[in-house]
């Protein structure tokens, strides 16, 4: 019986998904957990994340071609409808599932991971890397992190928001090298994809529509903007709330310019680390 972990990636989803998997599973690194991932290319570095086995399976039905019935399952995904969910629920033999939904609700024999919601077979928490809770000396004014994905070039169509504040480019993992280096010219200061941690810890404030970027940069002592991408959900909006993280719509550059100015003044909450409680919870639901 084997135990597996499933992200979705891609270079239309980005890696929100895959960061917040690599925090719970540097907290269970003495269990033999595979990560699966829907994208190749992500797998084939894992180990630079510190995961031993990975493997790229390219849709989540091609999960039951490297697992077998009655092996465990966490599973970290909108793909599946409710049909497929309640056929994992029977295959696997312990089944969890990580939402971000406020609305979602546990189902059946699973167990549930989920930052709003509570109660039996279900653990509330959010999920953070140790290395972020580590203050950094802050010596990037302004950083700005579209996300690890752009498959429409929206960064580019969408560069007069931050025009003139002088920001540092942190460049995402499924840009197109041509794209990539486009983007090089615009910035003054650019960040590789491999000085990520680096880029997160060490700026001051950080402009991003990535959701795990802003806990991360809560996390070592930042000043997250959150700007809600149309492309993406807005499960994150009552978190961020919660945590006083200011949130833009829209490409807004004046509130943008206004949120800057008065930043200061804004009393950011400390996220809390509950990365150990959610290891604990996959362990006691996994009989690991």
């Amino acid at each position: 019986m084997k135990t597996y972990y499933y992200v979705h990636t891609g270079h239309r989803f980005g890696l929100d998904r895959f960061r917040r998997a690599v925090a719970i599973l540097n907290r269970l690194q003495e269990e033999n957990i595979t990560l699966l991932c829907s994208d190749f290319r992500i797998a084939q570095i894992a180990k630079e994340f510190g995961i031993e086995e990975s493997v790229g399976i390219d849709v989540v039905r091609n999960i039951p071609q490297i697992a077998s019935h009655g092996d465990k399952l966490i599973f970290d995904s909108e793909e599946a409808n409710p049909i497929m969910l309640e056929d994992m629920r029977r295959y696997f033999s312990s089944f969890i599932r990580v939402s971000d939904d406020k609305n979602d609700k546990q189902e059946g024999s699973e167990f549930l991971i989920s930052p709003y919601l509570s109660g039996d077979c279900i653990c509330n928490g959010y999920a953070i890397d140790d290395a972020f809770f580590e203050e950094t000396e802050k010596t990037i004014e302004i950083a700005y992190f579209f996300g690890d994905d752009d498959y429409e070039k929206d960064l580019q169509k969408h560069l007069l928001f931050i025009d003139g504040l002088h920001a540092e480019l942190q460049l995402g993992f499924y840009y197109f090298l041509d794209y990539e280096e486009n983007l090089k010219k615009q910035f003054t200061k650019y960040h590789e994809f491999e000085a990520y941690e680096e880029t997160i810890k060490k700026s001051k404030i950080l402009i991003t529509a990535s959701t795990q970027a802003v806990l991360e940069s809560l996390a070592c002592g930042g000043k997250p903007i959150y700007f809600q991408r149309e492309d993406k959900r807005n499960n994150f909006d009552d978190l961020f709330e919660k945590l006083n993280v200011p949130i833009i719509h829209n490409y807004d550059k004046n509130k943008l310019v206004e949120v800057l100015q008065t930043i200061g003044k804004r009393n950011y909450v400390k996220p809390t680390q509950f990365s150990n409680k959610i290891a604990k919870f996959i362990k006691e639901s996994l009989n690991l």
